[in-house]
Parts: C-alpha cells; structure tokens; sequence
C-alpha cells in the first residue's frame, strides 16, 4: 500500500478514537511529516484522502479541524477494502439486468470536482440505471464518472458491468470505496421504478470508489427498496 494511505488510516484511527481534539486543529503539517518520517507532500495526499471521506475539514491561514459531526459519521460510513460491484457481487446467486434511465456527457459541478479530483473542463458520464434481480426491481443506480478513465461508455456496457469493463477491457483495478449509508423518505424516480409506497423508506449508499492507483472513477448514489437491500460490513482491529 502507498505510504500516504498508510498514514491516512493511522490519522483516521486517531480520529476516530479521539486521539486528536475536536476543539482545535490537527498537529502541522511539518509535524506530521516529522513524526511520520515523509514529506509534506505525502501529508498533504494523506489529508486530502480523510477530506474527501469528510472526515476533516482545512481553514486557510487556521489549519485543518476534524469536523463536527464525525462520531455520527464513523456509525454511517463503511470503508471497503474492495468493491466488486452488483454484477459481480451477486454471480452466480441471481441474474442482474440494467435497464439504461440516463447516459450523458457533460462538464462537472463543484462537488462532482472536488470528489473526483476534475478541473472543470474535464467531462464526465452522468448515468442513471435501474438495476434487477431475477427480474424484480432492486436499485436506481446514479453514477458520475470520469471521461478521461472511462473512455466511449457505450450503452452495451451499462447494460452489463462497468466495472468488469474497468477491469477486463481497460485493466485498471478497483481499489477503496468510501461509503455513507443513510435511509431517506422515497422520491417520485423510487416510487415509479422501485415501487415504493409514499411512506416506505429507502435505503441509500453514497459512495466514492477509487482505483487502485489512487485516482477516483466514480461518484455515485444507490436507492433501494427498504427490503431489499442491506450493508455488512466488517471492521478489523490493527495487528
């Protein structure tokens, strides 16, 4: 594993555990780099991986604070060491089928840029699917993707699996999903695909999914029916 990721998850553990005050700033920069034995540059990577899990914030002029409302956070958020994808996840037990609500190409907002680390002139895939099991309904799928990693997404890749395409036809290989797990009251899109009644919640998984190199492919949103979907996770002590 690269070393910035390493003293990420060291900073994350602190965080969590309540090693560092929520009160005032993180230690320096050159602190860190010091205690870390590294450069400031390999910090600095380190940091911004905790941001973009929204795990700490930075102030100019003032430091960088861990946010608020990071015990909720660390009860919501599932770090998975590799995401296979709903193709994959269910071979073998069902057959999944995507039918294509969405696919177009355009220039990304401020916070499509900020989690998938895009100047705003560089494209990106605006996807929505609405993904079956055995031919019942299981989730609307809403994915921002970068041009620049995906290529021609055609429309015969969305019906099967993008990330077997990532990694068959690209050979790139998945690395980290950064997930928040919320449950929210269904919108018109749940109600007409999913078939949710006004008063039945759904559960929803945002998520940030990296490539093994680093570099962020996909920003995206799942919706599933309340009974239909649910999130294990496993969290491992240090050895």
């Amino acid at each position: 594993m690269a070393k910035y990721k390493d003293i990420a998850a060291t900073i994350r553990n602190r965080i969590l555990e309540g090693q560092y005050s929520a009160d005032g700033p993180l230690p320096e920069q050159k602190k860190l780099a010091q205690e870390f034995e590294t450069s400031r540059m390999t910090i600095q990577k380190a940091l911004e991986m905790l941001t973009y899990e929204g795990l700490i914030y930075s102030e100019q002029g003032r430091g960088t604070f861990i946010k608020s409302n990071v015990s909720a956070l660390s009860q919501l958020d599932a770090t998975v060491d590799q995401y296979v994808g709903t193709t994959k996840l269910f071979a073998g037990k069902a057959t999944v089928k995507s039918d294509i609500l969405k696919n177009e190409l355009r220039l990304p907002d401020a916070e499509e840029q900020e989690k998938l680390q895009l100047a705003k002139t560089e494209a990106v895939y605006d996807v929505v699917r609405l993904r079956f099991l055995n031919e019942v309904p299981y989730s609307i799928e809403h994915s921002i993707m970068p041009a620049k990693i995906l290529g021609e997404l055609t429309d015969a890749v969305l019906k099967k699996s993008i990330y077997e395409y990532l990694e068959q036809t690209l050979h790139l290989k998945i690395g980290v999903a950064y997930r928040r797990i919320s449950a929210d009251q269904p919108n018109q899109m749940d109600q007409e695909y999913l078939h949710c009644k006004p008063v039945e919640p759904v559960l929803q998984v945002t998520q940030t999914v990296f490539l093994q190199n680093g570099l962020p492919f996909e920003y995206s949103t799942t919706r599933h029916r309340y009974d239909m979907g649910s999130i294990t996770t496993i969290t491992q002590g240090n050895h």
